[in-house]
């Protein structure tokens, strides 16, 4: 055999194997659907896309030697801050800088003999696919299930612009060092709240498919709590709460709210402590929400005013702090010390009353903290005596009867903020008149472009700057309106693009639903375990609203997940990997090659 020469042999077969078509996916005979999540364009393959890509890849060639139809495609999540970033830095356009990165990127794939389908590649940039985020979009706005509100967001006051928590270092402009302000703007949402049930639910039938680990942080960001309402008063004004601990009602001896919550200023201003009151607010919206609550800096603020306990007309005071989130519940909670670790903390600071109600069924009690477990309900009135499980029931229902609570279910979910206010993204196609409000932009007017011809400065949103692009016709009364400046998140972008894959020259439909029931799902998906709440969540909503709608058959969208690791830094020597292998550089390559095979054995076998 003549010397291997990777450049003329590689380059000869990988050559052929394009011009011969030899990994064209064919709707033909026994499917399998193997995908690895597509990268962004970052300028340069890593090593951690190797690692991934060669998993897939390995796959992919194996069930086609067994005679399966393989549909194996790649293509690129283009949209992005790095772009507009790098225009900034480097005085590139966003699109020149994506493109060209894409060129480089997809002959580095080539050159590694990776065996991907080319024909079915997309890009999330090009105007044939955002189009579709746009229709779906409007098929959102259709059903109810997209909706606008203000929506606090960490502002940079010197570039006029929304940052990303991850963009915020220690209060500041992660760019130019400027200290963030929070500010409330005007944001798209998505309620995918509305399908919180349904992705709990059919995590069951992930389960053995998808990493245990996976599952768990799907089902804890979901969040489902049983419990009830509760309606407390503060003279007229009703406080709801929400608890999964209706049988401690008894020994609720404060209430604490969430310094953004509507209430906190407005008792406030009835408690006669305004002043105060908001420089502890501002200085609480000042810190992460990931921050806030901590144990040694839990902090709070007496409002001035007292609410009543409706199991047993108590007066109780009424505080903010800092470790109640509005985003969660009602973002008020009654406060019970002797049964809640945080508000035993929080009591014990600010010398508030401990009344414990629930005795533990071995009436052993710990001392110097909270007993959160179940047992026998004490000093609760005619509860007196009851069981914790049997308490919660019988409780709510009282206060349902008496008017001041029902039973209720929430999700820590929340609705997708899908607003950005950046120019490198998808167009939202809604327009504003002064006579019709908010109107959607028909579908036949599709796409809304991305204007080329703007300017990236990093100061606010490039977009408002644009005026042939801002200043446009109501489709409605056709008289003058504006169009929305606010770009989508990039995760949209990657909802459905598996989908798009199966039928990617479609120019009627995002996708062929004949097509999509042939390749769909997909039978094993390879990525990062970073995206197990974001990615693979939003993918999982927008399969079941695209079902719900007849686009797709399934309701799941990957059948089985392999989460493939981190690539690390550590550098070992041949040297060091010889030793291990308990050879030395005088051994000949069988010997290397055969202690190779022994160790992947062992790996197999454990």
């Amino acid at each position: 055999m003549r010397d291997y020469v990777p450049k003329e042999i590689e380059e000869k077969w990988q050559r052929a194997w394009e011009e011969q078509r030899v990994f064209r996916a064919k709707e033909e005979g026994q499917k399998v659907y193997v995908l690895e999540m597509f990268p962004y364009p970052s300028g340069r393959i890593h090593m951690g896309h190797v690692r991934n890509y060669t998993i897939g890849d390995v796959i992919a060639r194996f069930l086609r030697f067994k005679g399966y139809s393989v549909l194996h495609p790649m293509g690129w999540d283009a949209f992005g801050l790095p772009a507009e970033n790098a225009a900034i830095k480097q005085g590139i356009h966003p699109a020149d800088w994506t493109y060209e990165n894409i060129a480089y990127m997809k002959d580095q794939l080539k050159r590694l003999g990776f065996s991907y389908d080319w024909d079915r590649e997309v890009t999330t940039c090009d105007p044939d696919y955002y189009r579709w985020n746009q229709w779906i979009f409007l098929k959102l706005y259709e059903k109810g299930l997209v909706y606008r509100k203000l929506a606090e967001v960490n502002w940079c006051p010197k570039d006029e612009t929304v940052l990303a928590n991850e963009q915020v270092i220690d209060g500041r402009c992660w760019r130019c060092g400027t200290s963030v302000v929070k500010k409330e703007v005007p944001s798209w949402y998505i309620k995918i709240t509305d399908y919180a049930e349904r992705l709990l639910e059919d995590l069951k039938l992930l389960e053995g498919k998808w990493p245990e680990k996976v599952i768990a942080q799907q089902r804890n960001w979901i969040g489902k709590s049983e419990g009830a309402i509760i309606r407390f008063y503060v003279d007229d004004i009703p406080v709801e709460v929400f608890t999964t601990r209706p049988d401690t009602i008894f020994g609720a001896t404060f209430l604490v709210l969430a310094p953004e919550h509507p209430l906190t200023i407005k008792f406030a201003e009835k408690g006669g402590k305004l002043s105060e009151v908001m420089s502890f607010v501002e200085k609480v919206r000042s810190v992460p929400i990931k921050e806030r609550g901590k144990e040694e800096e839990k902090e709070g603020i007496f409002l001035g005013v007292y609410a009543t306990n409706p199991a047993n007309g108590e007066k109780i005071p009424v505080w903010s702090a800092n470790y109640v989130l509005y985003e969660y519940g009602t973002g008020a909670i009654m406060c019970v010390p002797a049964h809640d670790q945080r508000d035993y903390e929080f009591a014990i600071k600010y010398k508030l009353p401990i009344r414990q109600v629930i005795s533990p069924k071995d009436g052993q009690v710990p001392s110097e903290r909270a007993y959160e477990g179940e047992g026998i309900l004490i000093n609760s009135g005619h509860f007196n005596g009851l069981e914790s499980q049997e308490a919660k029931r019988v409780i709510t229902s009282w206060l349902k009867e008496m008017g001041y609570g029902d039973f209720k279910i929430t999700y820590r979910l929340r609705d997708w903020n899908i607003s950005r206010q950046r120019y490198w993204g998808t167009p939202i196609p809604i327009v504003y008149c002064k006579e019709c409000g908010i109107v959607p932009v028909p579908e036949e007017d599709l796409p809304v472009l991305l204007p080329r011809n703007v300017k990236i400065t990093g100061h606010g949103n490039p977009l408002e700057s644009v005026e042939e692009f801002v200043n446009t016709v109501c489709p409605r009364c056709k008289g003058p309106a504006r169009r929305e400046t606010d770009t989508m998140d990039t995760f949209f972008d990657s909802s459905w693009y598996f989908l798009r894959y199966c039928d990617p020259k479609n120019e009627k439909l995002p996708f062929d639903r004949s097509k999509v029931d042939f390749w769909m799902p997909v039978d094993i998906y390879i990525g990062g375990i970073e995206h197990a709440v974001l990615h693979l969540l939003y993918a999982r909503f927008f399969q079941k609203f695209l079902k719900d709608l007849g686009l797709v058959r399934d309701s799941e969208p990957f059948l089985s997940l392999i989460t493939q690791g981190m690539v690390l830094k550590r550098w070992v020597s041949i040297e060091t990997y010889l030793s291990h292998l308990g050879l030395t550089e005088e051994d000949n390559v069988d010997a290397l090659l055969e202690k190779i095979r022994e160790e992947v054995k062992h790996v197999q076998g454990v």
